[in-house]
């Protein structure tokens, strides 16, 4: 079973002068249990409008989106929001932690939301902040620690619930390189050791060249689909050869 399934997804905004924008147009897009992919296009190609669809924040106006067999359309929002918390994990871009809690009550929140025991809050926060390197900064407070930290918590915090799927936009955008280097090397062990599937939208060819598969979206299609078969360097050059073949320039990418 694939952890995500997206099958002809039409996505339109109405313009002021009654025309519409097309942002997503007959877009098929599988992602296969354990698979870390990363979404890239230029501005305006459709990524984010993509998230939002795959997490339910926005529909589709046709087509069908499944996650682990499981068909949004069928859930009212009620549903839809449980299922949200429980089988999706998000990540963000500006780490959307609360500073008003420490680093372990951040990670604990969607279990506490979910009223799960204590002994398997503590079992299973400790264990992703062991994975994820934070153990020691578990009664910070969010201004006391580092961006790479704060976004390493923000990841525990997804992967709580034990979700089918991470969802990762622009994961390392307020990062620098140093920290985007650690960010993308736990999102692989976190891949390997809790076998995860993610999908996440940058425009960081490095960033992407830790995945196992890129994609390519331009104009709301998907232009091109490339999978790993060697290096990471190796896929680093062939989705830098990508983005040229379409036209695209490192810019465009911003």
């Amino acid at each position: 079973m694939n952890s995500l399934d997206m099958k002809d997804i039409w996505k339109c905004y109405p313009l002021r002068n009654k025309d519409e924008l097309t942002v997503l147009k007959g877009l098929n897009l599988q992602v296969r249990q354990g698979d870390m992919v990363a979404i890239m296009g230029p501005s305006g190609s459709g990524k984010t409008t993509l998230l939002n669809i795959i997490s339910g924040i926005d529909w589709s106006d046709k087509g069908s989106v499944w996650i682990e067999g499981q068909h949004l359309s069928d859930m009212n929002q009620e549903e839809l929001a449980l299922f949200r918390r429980r089988r999706i994990g998000m990540v963000f871009q500006d780490f959307n932690l609360i500073e008003s809690l420490t680093i372990k009550e951040n990670i604990l929140l969607p279990m506490i939301l979910e009223k799960k025991s204590a002994g398997e809050q503590e079992e299973q926060a400790e264990r992703l902040m062991q994975i994820l390197g934070i153990e020691e900064t578990h009664s910070k407070n969010i201004t006391e620690i580092s961006g790479g930290q704060k976004q390493r918590a923000a990841i525990c915090r997804a992967l709580v619930n034990h979700p089918a799927i991470i969802l990762a936009d622009e994961p390392t955008g307020n990062l620098d390189s140093k920290s985007t280097k650690e960010v993308m090397q736990y999102f692989i062990r976190i891949n390997h050791e809790v076998g995860t599937s993610i999908l996440m939208v940058t425009h960081d060819t490095y960033a992407a060249s830790y995945c196992n598969r890129a994609v390519l979206l331009k104009d709301g299609e998907l232009a091109a689909d490339i999978e790993r078969t060697g290096s990471r360097k190796d896929f680093l050059d062939s989705i830098t050869e990508m983005l040229a073949l379409i036209g695209g320039e490192p810019d465009d990418l911003l």
